[in-house]
């Protein structure tokens, strides 16, 4: 057929033969973009597992919703009365282990995979050594997340799981430890404490079993004072001088003393034997030395100094949750020796979880999630809108303990700490899934 005939004969056959040239266009342009997304899809796994902190910051991230999201079902069921599988175990104690245990370990372990190479001029480990432990902790913790609807099997499984991955990070590390002949302070005090978490760990898989009910009351306790509190004061210990003196420069006075870690391991271990002996009204004794000890560091690091950057400046406001915790424990041992009770009820240990623990995780990781993606070392509006809304959770979950309908409270709480904290999971996640924007490999 003679195209040109055609075209002048049928007025409407040149938008007939444009709208096809589009069409596939658009066809070429979908088949493009779609191989383009298979081939991104394809190339996930080996992207997310270059690096440690890809694989275990992700799946911290999803553990800070999954975690809060089953407690806040949990709270829910019983103040508002709608059904919920109740877990095999004591739900209040199932929070406290897996929030100790699953949802922060994850950060720590990427943390620690990442850096323990490099504190010891070793080489960086593989993904044989980091991709069983995101495996086993990760894989496991949602195992025993589903177990906790009512499916006890799947609660112990996953609890094996844990434990497998958990001893799959301290091979790794342990071998980096040997390499260099432990002597790297910080690296023992964290290697110590993972030991300790293990130990806990295992106290609760064997409450779950079927043993006395005080495992379980020792996991929980190992996990606040023998695990979470020494890795997180080790790593401030080390990393905030050095990140307040690589920002400031000479006009900063780097304060690090080794003897400190010593004394707050010795505190901590004095603090656990009292608590697990049921010594409560007593726990003064390494609680106000322990506060005084945390408002020295304060201090001794300069904060009134480290308002410049965003990124340092939220470090320091993070690690100010630590002494007011102290404080707030000590004051509640005290009540209670004095007769008074313990009127704070568990003020102190979400001043502790949510204000320390929850402030310095969105304030350290932000710093390590930009630097090993290539980022400006700064605070976006994400991380800042985070930080600013869980000082807020962290002052609702204390007030709560106050509140004539507390558990209502306790909702709430929950509730805001999803709130908070989902933005900056998502642009985590995704910062988690995608190359570094600077092009390099990590």
């Amino acid at each position: 057929m003679n195209t040109s005939v055609t075209l002048e004969r049928y007025p409407g056959a040149r938008t007939i033969q444009a709208e096809n040239v589009n069409l596939r266009f658009i066809m070429e342009f979908a088949e493009c973009d779609d191989r383009r997304l298979r081939a991104a899809l394809a190339g996930l796994p080996a992207l997310i597992s270059s690096a440690p902190h890809r694989l275990m910051f992700f799946a911290g991230a999803a553990a800070l919703i999954v975690s809060m999201l089953w407690w806040a079902c949990v709270l829910a069921s019983g103040s508002f009365g709608f059904a919920f599988p109740p877990a095999p175990v004591p739900a209040g104690w199932a929070h406290a282990v897996f929030t100790q245990y699953g949802m922060l370990p994850p950060f720590i372990f990427g943390f620690l995979l990442t850096v323990f190479p490099r504190w010891m001029g070793q080489p960086a480990l593989s993904r044989r050594h980091y991709v069983p432990v995101f495996i086993g902790v990760f894989g496991g913790y949602l195992l025993a997340h589903i177990g906790l609807l009512d499916l006890k099997p799947l609660l112990l499984a996953g609890l094996g799981l844990m434990l497998s991955g958990w001893i799959a990070a301290l091979i790794a590390l342990g071998g980096v430890l040997v390499a260099h002949k432990g002597r790297d302070l910080h690296a023992l005090s964290c290697y110590a404490a993972l030991l300790v978490g293990l130990c806990g760990l295992g106290a609760f898989a064997a409450f779950v079993l079927g043993g006395p009910w005080q495992l379980a009351y020792v996991a929980i306790k190992l996990g606040t004072f023998g695990l979470l509190l020494p890795i997180f004061f080790t790593v401030c210990h080390r990393m905030l001088p050095f990140f307040s003196a690589s920002a400031l420069g000479t006009g900063y006075r780097v304060v690090r003393p080794r003897w400190s870690l010593a004394v707050v391991w010795g505190l901590l271990v004095l603090h656990l034997a009292l608590d697990i002996s049921h010594c409560q009204d007593w726990l003064w004794l390494a609680d106000l030395p322990l506060a005084a000890l945390f408002v020295y560091h304060a201090i001794a690091w300069q904060p009134w100094k480290c308002r410049r950057p965003g990124l340092l400046f939220v470090l320091h406001v993070a690690f100010a949750w630590l002494p007011v915790a102290f404080m707030l424990y000590a004051l509640q041992s005290l009540l209670a020796w004095l007769d008074q009770g313990f009127l704070l009820g568990r003020a102190p240990v979400h001043a502790l979880t949510v204000g320390f623990f929850g402030s310095m995780l969105v304030a350290m990781v932000t710093r390590v999630t930009q630097g090993h993606s290539g980022r400006p070392l700064e605070m976006g509006a994400i991380p800042w809108l985070t930080f600013l809304l869980l000082q807020g959770v962290a002052g609702i979950r204390i007030a709560a303990e106050f509140k004539t309908e507390s558990p209502r409270w306790l909702v709430f709480a929950a509730i805001a700490w999803l709130v908070a904290l989902l933005p900056w999971v998502l642009r985590s996640a995704w910062i988690f899934l995608t190359p570094r924007i600077d092009g390099r490999p990590g």
